[in-house]
């Protein structure tokens, strides 16, 4: 075999062993340099990925060569490189372009292909891109599903809709999609579902209803951040709708964010949380420490500072909310040390993150705050949860209370019943391991508790 014929087969391996999604997030782009004396030499497209495959997946990389190199392979190195194309590839590319030079040509007596898009024409901040953006476990489906969609538009995944708490990347991804659809057209369309909702309001004031609709239905790509707030807006709604259908019909791309899934944003029409699911519904969570610690590392290279991996660490061990408050300490500190034209240590970044430190430790959530926090996501009142009724569309609620109280404030079972109306403390047991149980077999529970932890973190 020679060099991708076998990177081909090992990769066939480690497909079997990874979902879609991991495997084109880490595999693509990646390719065999060179097999001599029992080394051989992986070329992977970034630092982050050589850095994950050899951390996450170094091993199984290892066995599948072993199991399908005719030689037994000792060394493994992982290396950042660009395949460069063939002779025959570099050819077939070359004919390929001046036929779609002449048939645009042909097409477009006037072409202005030569002229540079301007990278914030969209109202795009130039930083959220891919390639400022940090893969980890949190996010690799979204990451994923995203660069299909900018790869493919309209025929992907449309929708697409993509949830989360606060500063996890939401707005980051949403924007990237622009970037990269953006070179191929001047058709995209990025607003806030507040600056969407002002447009409608004002058109309806002014009689300039045709104008609003010619400007959102003729995108070829509509990026809407924080569908939330469309909740119990229904001219709002109504207009979106048709907006939606108008695109969607045509295979125009469209992509929404939301802090959560549709079927739990109250007040939202019915026949919109349909179309929402008719695409790819992902979510983006709190990124784990490897992850955040990349994400320091990268802010770090951006700003050309060096942090040991030791305050690095103590930093992402220290900051786990989500990545605005962890970019938030390091611009901190950063600030600091240039200020003072000193070295970061774990010692001096202890005393500048004190209080950002001590603060989040010294946060301790309370009944009132875990019952607020279910009853505004499940858009009912408080008094509810804490009520007698025993209505199916309550009792759901109550359970997710009991259930956050146990785990999250680590409240006994005696005092979760009294807070909830002087129940008996079996019925707070059986209400926390019914949910422990059913959140690892159901999804929807799943998200639904945590975007009501992300929730908790924002009210304390």
């Amino acid at each position: 075999m020679n060099n991708d014929q076998l990177w081909q087969a090992v990769l066939g391996e480690i497909e079997l062993s990874l979902s879609k999604a991991n495997f084109t997030t880490w595999f693509k782009n990646t390719f065999i340099n060179s097999t001599e004396d029992n080394k051989v030499v992986i070329c992977v497209p970034n630092t982050f990925t050589k850095a994950w495959l050899e951390k996450k997946y170094h091993e199984q990389i290892a066995k599948a060569l072993n199991n399908v190199s005719e030689q037994e392979i000792k060394e493994i190195i992982y290396k950042v490189e660009t395949k460069k194309p063939s002779n025959t590839e570099n050819l077939l590319n070359s004919v390929k372009r001046v036929e779609k030079e002449t048939e645009n040509s042909q097409d477009v007596p006037e072409t202005k292909s030569n002229e540079p898009l301007i990278i914030n024409q969209f109202g795009l901040n130039s930083k959220y891109t891919f390639e400022n953006f940090i893969v980890g476990k949190g996010n690799e489906l979204a990451h994923a599903a995203c660069q299909a969609v900018a790869s493919n538009p309209g025929k992907a995944y449309n929708p697409l809709f993509i949830y989360g708490g606060v500063g996890l990347g939401k707005t980051h991804l949403l924007q990237a999609i622009g970037h990269e659809i953006g070179k191929r057209t001047n058709k995209v369309m990025y607003v806030t579902c507040e600056k969407f909702t002002n447009d409608y309001i004002q058109s309806v004031k002014s009689g300039q209803a045709k104008t609003f609709k010619e400007k959102y239905r003729n995108a070829d790509l509509l990026l809407i951040d924080d569908i939330q707030f469309m909740a119990g807006k229904d001219g709002t709604q109504e207009e979106f709708f048709h907006t939606f259908n108008e695109l969607h019909q045509t295979d125009k791309q469209i992509i929404i964010t939301s802090d959560r899934p549709p079927k739990s944003i109250p007040a939202l029409e019915k026949r919109l949380i349909s179309r929402f699911e008719w695409g790819m519904i992902t979510d983006v969570v709190q990124p784990d420490i490897e992850t955040r610690v990349a994400i320091l590392d990268s802010k770090c290279r951006e700003k050309n500072y060096s942090l040991d991996s030791d305050v690095l660490y103590f930093v992402a061990n220290n900051v786990q909310n989500n990545i605005r408050e962890l970019e938030g300490a390091l611009n901190r500190l950063i600030a600091f040390h240039e200020f003072n034209n000193t070295t970061p240590t774990i010692d001096s970044v202890k005393g500048i993150l004190n209080n950002l430190i001590t603060s989040a430790k010294s946060k301790s959530l309370t009944s009132k705050n875990i019952i607020e926090a279910v009853s505004e996501y499940f858009d009912i009142d408080s008094k509810d949860i804490i009520g007698k009724s025993r209505k199916k569309e309550l009792v759901y609620p109550r359970q997710i209370t009991m259930f956050l109280m146990r785990q999250e404030s680590n409240t006994s079972y005696p005092t979760i019943g009294q807070e909830l109306g002087g129940r008996d403390h079996t019925t707070a047991m059986h209400a926390f391991n019914k949910i422990q149980k059913e959140k690892k077999e159901n999804e929807k529970i799943d998200q639904d508790i945590e975007s009501i932890k992300q929730k908790l973190k924002s009210i304390c």
